[in-house]
């Protein structure tokens, strides 16, 4: 007969053989969370375990949810105040003195791991003395904390280094990985793989029976750092290039990474306690900083928010797409059918003719070649995937579609004449989107014969690996229309943004003002070299000249020519727009952009690239000193203030909407939280008292928006 307690979080369970299982179970929760409740359960749990030792033999460690354990509490990380070293400290080792009591039991305890276990979750699993995992392609093992700006505070980087040493874990560690459960029993994290849960709790059984060594080896007498040598804890080679690598890729924008690493490297000479210690101090130290409270909001909360579908209207049946339509066999257009493929979706790839189709599926057969090569699908999947793209110059392949997708050059008669071939073609109650990056959807939604039917699913390139997806809901788009989209983007694994229509939308807009404004301070003198550096040192992806470049100068020119001759009939006046003298000039210097054979940049044919030397010749350096702090702010605070803008226009609904999208869109640095979380970051008033500065000394661009300047004098965030 079993002894079964309820303790909140936490079922004990003795059985007959003296085994207690300790299942992990939030009551009324959909996963399990390490915060206070949990951290009560498990302390009441150990107690219990510590009473009863005597009449224990093992201890299992399960979870009756689809993950095993969740990281942290985020949100009481949140509310952690900032320079409150002691709160944070004493919550790491209050964590790590839990864990190291179970690990220190004196008797043999197992992980059943039935689902992921990440963050606090792998940490309770190193702690144990033995881990059977589940084979599901689903199941990732890590410590992604350095993804949020924090490092593990459980013991995990202690723990890490001394299994499989400080050359393998500091990657896992500074870098956030997390890992499939063979690649964690190849490192010898995990015990054994085996194919479900009922076969982990029978293999913990016999382990547990088997009578184990339990003494963790870092507890062993003459234990040696995995790695290490005589004189140093790895080899001197990783000890020199590691943090160089690191200030390389991270510009020291990122605290948690050189936490993560100084506590790895600094732990790795010192005892398990000491390590410890050094350990909750690196927590401490950058926890409650501005950067993790930054990432922590975006990065986990806001995009929760997105993926979760909190945009989608209430009380409309969700729908699934069985077959799409894509017009157009381009980059685009192949990479959306691509992604389409991947999640069984039957996808038609239409195009002028059947040749230029092949062409386009031929396109996604090398980007899996190139998977296949690199171990990342077997030949049989690929192959399934390209059965599943049928590629067409006949438009009535597209007959029976849920969903069409154009993606066609940006030229509005090309869309509207595809549109109006195509749409007949969908299913009953079928959507017709547009993947434009710039054109009103309303009026492209002219061309359509149910313009409530029709929505921008603007995708950003290349399609397979940018996670974003702007959804742009034109004036008549219904909220049966919005609510497939949303349902539609979920389905291929792509975040989604919800927008209402203007001309470039949000992304485009944002992104506009970024590459603009790097080619106005060339214009204004400052060399390219350093608008550029200071942009990747800012971590932005690339440098806004690089940028233009990729967009095309030409193209930015003749649309703000048209845009000004639009203007003119209107009888109305455009302001002045960063960059277009620069801009024209270029052009007419015959440097067009990347696909004219060179803009700002010179490109080789091996990929590279390097600045025109002509630059200096034409657009000569001011002679005055330039402040590279002066740069990176004019960088930063003209694409927040855009997105004000944007969001005062209510063009976009949510700071979430407008933080996420500018991350994953359009690359704004993960260490800022977004663009409007960087405004809460500095505050409302220092940013509009700064913005009114730049405004100042480099044009009206830069004032701040009536809507930045009542939430300063109110002293509100923008949440």
């Amino acid at each position: 007969m079993s002894n079964e307690t309820e303790l909140d979080c936490i079922r004990y369970d003795r059985g007959p053989d003296g085994i207690v299982t300790l299942t992990l179970d939030n009551p009324g929760k959909s996963v399990n969370m390490m915060n206070t409740a949990f951290r009560t359960a498990l302390a009441a749990a150990i107690d219990r375990l510590e009473a009863e030792r005597d009449e224990i033999r093992g201890v299992i460690v399960t979870s009756a949810k689809k993950t095993f354990l969740a990281g942290g509490d985020l949100g009481a990380i949140l509310s952690l105040v900032p320079g409150d070293f002691s709160d944070a400290y004493h919550r790491a080792e209050h964590t790590k003195s839990l864990l190291r009591r179970l690990e220190l039991l004196g008797r043999p305890v197992a992980a059943a791991i039935n689902g992921s276990a990440l963050g606090g979750g792998m940490e309770l699993c190193l702690a144990c003395h033995a881990r059977f995992c589940v084979d599901a392609k689903v199941l990732k093992l890590g410590l992604p904390e350095a993804n949020l700006g924090l490092i593990p505070a459980g013991g995990g980087v202690v723990r890490l280094v001394r299994m499989i040493g400080l050359e393998a874990a500091v990657p896992m560690i500074v870098e956030g990985k997390s890992i499939s459960p063979h690649k964690a029993h190849k490192l010898g994290l995990v015990t054994e793989v085996v194919p479900d849960i009922d076969t982990a709790l029978e293999r913990a059984r016999d382990w547990i029976g088997s009578d184990p060594d339990i003494t963790k080896p870092w507890d062993r007498k003459g234990y040696t750092l995995p790695g290490s040598t005589d004189s140093y804890p790895a080899s001197p080679i990783f000890l020199r290039t590691a943090p160089i690598l690191l200030i390389k890729k991270s510009r020291g924008r990122y605290p948690a990474q050189e936490a993560a690493m100084r506590a790895a490297i600094g732990g790795a000479s010192v005892d398990f306690d000491a390590a410890s210690r050094i350990e909750s101090r690196r927590f401490a130290e950058i926890g409650p900083g501005p950067v993790a409270k930054n990432m922590i909001t975006t990065l986990f909360f806001h995009m929760q928010d997105a993926n979760s579908g909190k945009a989608r209207p209430d009380g409309i049946p969700p729908r699934k797409v069985s077959r799409l339509g894509v017009l157009g066999a381009g980059m685009m257009g192949s990479g959306i059918a691509h992604a389409a493929a991947s999640r069984g979706i039957e996808c038609v790839l239409k195009d002028a003719t059947g040749e230029n189709a092949v062409k386009g599926k031929d396109r996604v057969q090398k980007m899996l070649d190139g998977q296949i090569a690199r171990g990342r699908m077997s030949r049989d999947k690929a192959e399934a995937m390209l059965a599943r793209i049928t590629p067409t110059g006949d438009a009535g392949d597209l007959a029976g579609c849920d969903l069409i997708i154009e993606a066609v050059f940006e030229d509005r008669a090309l869309k509207t004449q595809v549109t109006q071939e195509a749409e007949p073609m969908l299913a009953e109650g079928g959507i017709f989107a547009s993947n434009t990056s710039t054109l009103p959807i309303t009026g492209l939604a002219e061309a359509s014969a149910k313009p409530a039917n029709f929505i921008g699913l603007h995708f950003f390139s290349p399609v397979d690996r940018m996670p974003l997806v702007e959804i742009i809901k034109g004036r008549e788009t219904s909220a049966e229309t919005l609510a497939g989209a949303l349902d539609f983007v979920q389905q291929i694994g792509k975040t989604p943004i919800v927008v209402n229509d203007s001309r470039g939308f949000f992304t485009s807009r944002v992104f506009g003002t970024y590459i603009r404004e790097g080619a106005q301070m060339v214009e204004d003198g400052i060399p390219a070299a350093l608008v550029e550096n200071v942009a990747l040192d800012a971590n932005f992806p690339l440098g806004p000249l690089a940028g233009l470049d990729q967009v095309s100068l030409s193209l930015t020119n003749a649309a703000r020519q048209q845009a000004l001759r639009d203007a003119e009939a209107s009888g109305t006046t455009l302001p002045p727009a960063a960059g277009d003298g620069i801009i024209a000039k270029m052009v007419d210097l015959g440097r067009p952009g990347r696909a004219g054979g060179g803009g700002f940049y010179d490109y080789a044919e091996d990929g590279t690239k390097t600045l025109w030397p002509g630059l200096a010749e034409h657009f000569g350096a001011g002679a005055s000193p330039v402040n590279a702090k002066e740069v990176e702010d004019r960088l930063l605070y003209i694409q927040a203030l855009e997105a004000i803008r944007i969001f005062e226009e209510g063009v976009v609904e949510t700071v979430r909407d407008a933080n996420v999208g500018s991350i994953l869109g359009i690359g704004y640095p993960r260490w800022t939280g977004g663009v409007l979380q960087f405004v809460n970051m500095i505050g409302t008033a220092a940013f509009a008292e700064r913005a009114a500065a730049l405004a100042r000394a480099h044009g009206e661009r830069f004032r701040p928006p009536a809507l930045l300047l009542d939430k300063a004098a109110r002293g509100e965030a923008f949440v």
